[in-house]
């Protein structure tokens, strides 16, 4: 799995014109599902999510968590995080777990963010054509991948 993570100020995310999930302060989190990605997976990169300090503290160093700073996460599954751009110039998406598989993990993603935070957190529709629209605080954007571990 991985996940492209953005602090930002507020984002949000549209499916044919109506707003499905807002946020103020937090983070907004794109994520692929990979083929052969397991609840593992999920289960690590929620914990490396809740606790990545990202937020400025008192000092304005990047020292807290979103947890730290009561903020909050909007996901969003992109597909697109697992092209290969390895061969030609048409990104490849043969490493994209299918829907019955990707739907399953996100879902569990999102929950375990869920569980973490306290309270539900607004998610785009798996599959959807989407809008999103994020004001990046920073910037910083932040890629992790499930395999890499780093």
């Amino acid at each position: 799995m991985r996940l492209v993570i953005q602090r930002v100020t507020r984002a949000s995310v549209e499916i044919e014109g109506k707003v499905a999930g807002q946020i103020g302060p937090g983070m907004m989190v794109l994520v692929g599902v990979e083929t052969g990605d397991t609840e593992d997976d999920a289960r690590w990169l929620a914990a490396k999510l809740l606790a990545l300090r990202i937020f400025d503290d008192d000092h304005g160093v990047m020292n807290r968590s979103i947890v730290d700073v009561g903020g909050d996460v909007l996901s969003i599954s992109q597909f697109t995080l697992t092209a290969s751009t390895r061969k030609g110039n048409r990104p490849s998406y043969i490493r994209a777990a299918r829907p019955e598989e990707a739907i399953p993990l996100y879902e569990y993603f999102n929950t375990l963010v869920s569980d973490g935070l306290g309270h539900p957190i607004p998610t785009g529709v798996f599959g959807a054509d989407m809008q999103v629209s994020l004001t990046n605080d920073g910037p910083v954007t932040i890629l992790i991948d499930s395999r890499l571990r780093e």
